[in-house]
C-alpha cells in the first residue's frame, strides 16, 4: 500500500484513495461530498469508460436507431444533425441503454450475444479506464492543482481481476497509484440494495463465464427460449446472484491489496476531516 500506516496517511501531502464496491453502498456521495469539500480531484472510472472508451460504440447505437427514421436518416446522411451522448458524472443512462439487457425485442431486450458482445467491449473498457487512475492522480495536480484524490470505482472491477494474482495488471496499476478503499455492507445493506435494485433494474456488467452459466439456468428453470425472456425479471434474477459472486472477491481485493470500512462508518461521515479520520483508523485496523 502507498499508506503503510496511519501516521503515514495524516502526514501525506497527497491523499490518494479508490473507493470500491457495490454501488449503492456510499461511493459516489463520498466522492460528491470530498470534491464539493474541495481540494479533492473526483475521478470517476464510469464516466470514464461512457466517454474515452465506449463513446462511439453508444453514439453509433444512438445512430442506429435514428436511422430507422426517415426523416432523421434523411438529416444523418446529409452531415444535417449531429448525435452525442451527454453522459454526466450524475446521469450515467447513455451507458447503461447502450449494455442493454438480454431478452423479448417487444419488451426491449436485445439479442443474447449481442448483449455478450457489448458486455466484453464494457470489460476492455474497465481495464483501461481503471488503469488510467495514475494517468490522473498527475493530472489533478499537475494541470488542476488539486492536492488530494478520490476514485470512484466502478462497481463491476472485481470482475476484471484476480485479487489473489500478486502481479494482477489492474490492481497493480491503481495499488502504485492509489489507497483501494472497500466499502463493506451488511446483510441488511444487501437486502436494501435488492430491494432497489428490484424496484429499478438496471443493466449490469458479467464476467463472460459467470454470464453463460447463468443464462443457461435461468433459461433451464423457466423452460423458456431466448426470445421469451423478460429482460427485467433476467436481470433482478442475475443481481441476487452477482451480489453472492462478487462479496468474496471484494473482500480479497481488500485483503490483498488495500484496507476496508464499514458502509455504516461511510453513514457517520459529514465532511473532508471525517473521512480521513476513518482512512487513518482503517489503515491502523488493517496494520
Amino acid at each position: 500500500m502507498i499508506y503503510n500506516t496511519a501516521d503515514d496517511w495524516n502526514d501525506a501531502a497527497h491523499k490518494r484513495v479508490a473507493l470500491i464496491g457495490m454501488s449503492g453502498l456510499g461511493k459516489t456521495y463520498l466522492s460528491n461530498m470530498l470534491r464539493d469539500g474541495g481540494n479533492w480531484f473526483h475521478y470517476s472510472v464510469d464516466f470514464r469508460i461512457g466517454t474515452r472508451y465506449m463513446g462511439e460504440h453508444i453514439v453509433d447505437n444512438f445512430k442506429r436507431e435514428a436511422m430507422q427514421n426517415p426523416f432523421l436518416r434523411n438529416l444523418l446522411r446529409s452531415d444535417s444533425i449531429y448525435i452525442a451522448s451527454n453522459i454526466t458524472f450524475d446521469n450515467l443512462a447513455p451507458l447503461s441503454s447502450y449494455l442493454g439487457k438480454p431478452g423479448n425485442p417487444a419488451m426491449d431486450g436485445i439479442p443474447f450475444e449481442e448483449y455478450v458482445t457489448r458486455q466484453h467491449q464494457h470489460r476492455v473498457a474497465e481495464i483501461a479506464a481503471t488503469k488510467d487512475t495514475g494517468l490522473f492522480v498527475h493530472k489533478a495536480l499537475d494541470i488542476y492543482g488539486y492536492d488530494h484524490f478520490i476514485s470512484d470505482t466502478s462497481g463491476s472491477i472485481c470482475e476484471v481481476i484476480d485479487p489473489n494474482d500478486p502481479t494482477d495488471p489492474v490492481l497493480t496499476s491503481l495499488s502504485k497509484a492509489v489507497l483501494p478503499v472497500w466499502i463493506k455492507g451488511s446483510d441488511g445493506h444487501t437486502e436494501e440494495l435488492l430491494r432497489r435494485f428490484s424496484a429499478a433494474p438496471k443493466p449490469m456488467y458479467y464476467s463472460e463465464d459467470f454470464l453463460r452459466t447463468k443464462w443457461a439456468e435461468y433459461l433451464s428453470e423457466r423452460d423458456i427460449n431466448e426470445t421469451e425472456v423478460d429482460p427485467d425479471d433476467f436481470i433482478r434474477w442475475g443481481y441476487a446472484e452477482l451480489l453472492q459472486h462478487r462479496l468474496p472477491v471484494y473482500a480479497a481485493m481488500a485483503k490483498n491489496w488495500g484496507v476496508t470500512i464499514e458502509a455504516d462508518e461511510v453513514r457517520d461521515i459529514r465532511d473532508t476531516q471525517d473521512f480521513t479520520a476513518l482512512i487513518a483508523k482503517a489503515i491502523d485496523r488493517n496494520t
